[in-house]
C-alpha cells in the first residue's frame, strides 16, 4: 500500500483538495460586496454578488464539483488497483493543471481557451479511466 500512498495520482488527489478549498475561499472573497453580515449568515436570502468576477468563480467552483467526484473514485480506484503510473499518472497531471487554468482564466472572461482547458482536463479523465479499464 505504500507504493499506492506514494503514486502520482495520490499526490494530485491530496493537492485538488487543497485546489478546491482555495477555490471555495477565493469566491467567498470575491463576494465581499454583499458583506460580512450576509456571508456569516445562512444565506437564506439567495443574494447574489454583483460582482461580475465573483460569478464567474461560483461558476467555476460549479464546473470543478461536476468532474470531481469522477476525478476521485478515478484516483482512488486506481490506488486501490494497483494501476498507478504512466497514462494514468500523466491524465491525474493534465486534470489538475486543467483545473488550475481553468479557473484563472474563466476569472479573466477568456471564454474560447475556457472549453479548450475544460476539455483537456476531461481528457486528463479519460486517460485515467483507459488505465483502469485497461
Amino acid at each position: 500500500m505504500e507504493a499506492a500512498a506514494a503514486s502520482t495520482e495520490i499526490w494530485v488527489l491530496g493537492w485538488s483538495a487543497a485546489l478546491l478549498v482555495l477555490q471555495v475561499i477565493v469566491q467567498a472573497t470575491a463576494s465581499g460586496d454583499l458583506g460580512p453580515k450576509y456571508l456569516f449568515s445562512p444565506r437564506d436570502e439567495g443574494l447574489k454578488s454583483k460582482s461580475v468576477v465573483a460569478g464567474r468563480l461560483e461558476r467555476a467552483l460549479n464546473n470543478l464539483l461536476e468532474t470531481y467526484p469522477a476525478f476521485i473514485a478515478l484516483a482512488l480506484a486506481l490506488a486501490l488497483t494497483g494501476k498507478t503510473g504512466g497514462i494514468a499518472a500523466t491524465g491525474a497531471m493534465l486534470w489538475l493543471i486543467a483545473r488550475v487554468l481553468y479557473v484563472v482564466v474563466y476569472a479573466a472572461g477568456t471564454p474560447v481557451v475556457r472549453t479548450i482547458i475544460w476539455f483537456a482536463s476531461i481528457v486528463g479523465l479519460a486517460m485515467m479511466f483507459f488505465r483502469l479499464m485497461g
